[in-house]
């Protein structure tokens, strides 16, 4: 089985092309192939003929985006689009990456109908929130006033949240940026146009390799700096699920070897925000700088960031194939093979 992997040299895609040794691997740099032009994407797939096609190009940088919008749609969205397109005529199966940033918009997230029946949340499901379905015919006319339907006006900042509770693949997804919205169109774009697509959302990466976009990662960024500076001023009221690329990676070439399609959260287990994030990376690095925490307003960024983004990996659940770990051992994994830390020995 051949698989064709996009954005090899990323930290994810060097993860994938590690993981996927068993198969016939085809990596693929920005250099090989340019996924926003279709002439570029037909040429390269079809020459390869792969069976199953992983795609982790995108523009990733979430501030830029906010000024290149052209440039995010286009890799995004039409290069999503652009792979999709050959691959269903290849009948090759594709996985495509995606990010929690496709939500924050909604304040909180609902249940969707799919098909004829409604998919519960997993509360809901679990009996723990009673059901809110309104009778059928009827239009919910207090959803704006309920703070359901976001406002079309740019929000400020970031966007207050009445929950939490993570997101599972059943949500409707709201996105607050420009990059996130660029995602969510390159999801919708893949599922139109390949029938056996796995679409592959998860947050905060990192990974040994880096991130060829971004220079690296939060890890690697705090423990720079925390040598650099006596104190750490880290945001503390964003929430989400850090991901090892390398437990990421192995997750997805599981999955992409059955025929169970559709939309899947993969993050490892647990949630943070960006400073408790940053305490741990340290912590477990033996650094004794002192770490602050400070709201969004106390760091203004171009790009709005949604406040809890945590995802649930409802559907692998269902499938009986979450084993994902805590982020913690995740991370301590991480930082062993980077050398920041020794390993422990077994007693």
């Amino acid at each position: 089985m051949k698989v064709l992997v996009t954005g090899a040299n990323g930290q994810l895609g060097t993860d994938l092309c590690k993981v996927v040794r068993d198969f016939e691997v085809v990596p693929l740099t920005h250099k090989d192939i340019e996924v926003s032009d279709m002439s570029s994407v037909k040429q390269v797939l079809t020459r390869h003929k792969p069976d199953i096609i992983i795609n982790t190009a995108a523009y990733v940088r979430v501030d830029d985006c906010e000024d290149e919008k052209d440039r995010a749609f286009s890799v995004n969205a039409l290069g999503a689009r652009n792979v999709a397109v050959v691959a269903q005529e290849l009948g090759a199966r594709l996985v495509h990456m995606s990010t929690d940033y496709v939500f924050g918009g909604e304040h909180e997230p609902t249940s969707e109908l799919v098909g004829e029946g409604l998919v519960p949340s997993q509360n809901e499901a679990e009996g723990l929130v009673p059901s809110q379905r309104k009778p059928e015919g009827l239009v919910p006319s207090q959803r704006k006033q309920e703070g359901l339907v976001p406002s079309q006006k740019k929000p400020k900042g970031i966007v207050p949240s009445r929950k939490p509770h993570p997101y599972t693949e059943f949500d409707r997804p709201v996105p607050i940026n420009i990059y996130g919205q660029s995602k969510l169109a390159g999801e919708n774009l893949v599922r139109h146009f390949c029938l056996r697509h796995f679409i592959v959302r998860s947050s905060a990466l990192f990974g040994v390799a880096g991130s060829s976009g971004k220079e690296g990662n939060f890890v690697e960024t705090m423990l720079r700096l925390a040598k650099e500076r006596d104190e750490l001023r880290v945001v503390n009221d964003q929430v989400f699920s850090p991901t090892y690329t390398k437990d990421l990676a192995r997750k997805i070439v599981q999955l992409m070897t059955t025929e169970c399609y559709g939309i899947f959260h993969i993050t490892n287990k647990g949630a943070c925000s960006w400073y408790e994030f940053a305490r741990e990376i340290l912590k477990l690095a033996g650094i004794k700088t002192r770490v602050v925490a400070i709201t969004s307003e106390q760091y203004p960024q171009k790009a709005c960031r949604p406040r809890y983004s945590v995802l649930d990996n409802y559907h692998l659940r269902l499938l009986g194939m979450d084993d994902m770990r805590p982020w913690q051992e995740a991370l301590k994994d991480y930082l062993v093979a980077r050398g920041y830390i020794g390993r422990q020995r077994d007693p």
